[in-house]
């Protein structure tokens, strides 16, 4: 029994090779699918606040523009106008555009312009009459800085 060790301890190493196979990545087997239970569904965006409030006296002005002959709603956007950058501009519509956010308040819609919504979120919508003029005034909490005559303003970001 020495002798056969000795043998082995003093013989060369073998030469036999041994040769492994990789499996290819197509024929690896798949995980198996996740049951329906498991699957993580997208949530819902929902929105908890309007982009704009519209008071009562406003309310009253858009109901009585959609009982007009030619019934239409108001899209309500900004534009770079004025001393201070930008001015709200008021369309009339008849259906939203592709990116508008629609705000409905006591069953009367209005149509926010997506580029407008960081200008205009937060803002009130009011509606004012007096004996030189009558319109739509928006409070809005996000200007920083307005004209002098009150057309135009600037929006700045939170510091």
């Amino acid at each position: 029994m020495l002798t056969a060790l000795a043998r082995r301890l003093s013989s060369p190493v073998s030469s036999s090779y041994h040769v492994r196979t990789v499996a290819s990545a197509s024929s690896r087997p798949r995980p198996p699918p996740v049951p329906p239970s498991v699957q993580r569904t997208r949530p819902t965006p929902r929105a908890t606040k309007a982009v704009i409030s519209i008071t009562p006296h406003a309310l009253q002005r858009l109901r009585d523009l959609l009982q007009g002959p030619t019934p239409r709603s108001i899209r309500i956007g900004v534009r770079n106008k004025g001393c201070a950058g930008l001015s709200y501009h008021l369309d009339y519509v008849d259906k939203p555009g592709k990116f508008d956010e629609v705000v409905e308040q006591d069953g009367v819609k209005v149509f926010v312009d997506g580029r407008a919504l960081f200008s205009i979120i937060g803002s009130e919508m009011d509606w004012k009459e007096d004996a030189l003029s009558a319109k739509f005034v928006f409070n809005n909490p996000n200007i920083k800085d307005a004209c002098g005559c009150g057309e135009s303003f600037t929006v700045g970001t939170q510091p």
